[in-house]
């Protein structure tokens, strides 16, 4: 059941506490989209930077402190989402949160951040990004922002 629910996704509103942000750093280079992912701390798993919104910031502000602290990149923050998926938080992963992903095209990258020694971070393309990343959801959120950057 936690398996089935964890890739079921439907539109619904969800409470405001049970809603994170999250963001999806990228740079184009040379013509080319690239991804910067980072593991979860938990699992190690490849993810996208995320989190709890803080109460005295936006969503995409939280977004972009989270990119901040996990992956030690900070650049322009879109105030509208591309997309969210669902994710299982907590120490047992049992509950389940919204997450409202914000693309952030990466300006400047840090030598050292504050999460540095419990995170790897990663740039990938598209491709790889798709491969790595294990919630397909996020594979897809990439996609859109992609074909959106680079139409063809």
């Amino acid at each position: 059941m936690r398996e089935f629910l964890k890739h079921w996704s439907p539109r619904v509103e969800t409470q405001s506490d049970l809603r994170q942000a999250g963001a999806l750093p990228y740079a184009i280079v040379e013509g080319r989209v690239a991804f910067l992912l980072v593991t979860s701390r938990r699992s190690g798993k490849w993810i996208f930077p995320k989190g709890a919104i803080e109460p005295d910031m936006k969503p995409w502000e939280s977004a972009a402190l989270e990119a901040l602290e996990e992956a030690g990149v900070s650049g322009t923050i879109e105030q509208q989402p591309i997309g969210s998926y669902r994710a299982s938080v907590g120490a047992d992963g049992v509950a389940l949160v919204d997450v409202d992903l914000y693309p952030l095209l990466v300006t400047q990258q840090l030598d050292t951040w504050r999460e540095q020694g419990q995170r790897l971070r990663h740039w990938a393309t598209l491709s790889e990004s798709k491969r790595l990343l294990t919630d397909p959801a996020l594979g897809r959120l990439a996609q859109r922002l992609h074909t959106r950057l680079i139409p063809n």
